[in-house]
């Protein structure tokens, strides 16, 4: 499973990704977990399986939504909590949920 965090910059989600693969490593997920600016959204689409939105661009989850869904991907929006809380365990659980959706 592939999964792609779309914020801003791309830069300000880089710790959350690390909580996220910390998690999958104690959780024996295998999985890779990367952060993108939200103008890479299209080309990042094509690659992964999941897209997590995060609440500083949230404005465009409706869009970047039915986009995934177009191209038969999945995408969420992260709660602003968790990401404030930088819950990789919770954010993980997420993404997973996601991706088993389809």
């Amino acid at each position: 499973m592939k999964i792609f965090l779309c914020c801003s910059a791309g830069m300000s989600t880089s710790m959350l990704v690390s909580k996220m693969k910390e998690s999958a490593v104690r959780k024996n997920i295998v999985c890779e977990i990367n952060a993108y600016s939200i103008s890479e959204f299209e080309d990042r689409l094509k690659e992964n399986d999941v897209c997590l939105v995060a609440p500083q661009v949230k404005f465009q989850f409706e869009h970047f939504n039915d986009r995934a869904t177009a191209e038969g991907k999945v995408c969420g929006l992260i709660e602003m909590l968790d990401y404030g809380m930088m819950n990789g365990d919770k954010i993980l659980e997420q993404a997973i949920s996601l991706y088993k959706s389809t």
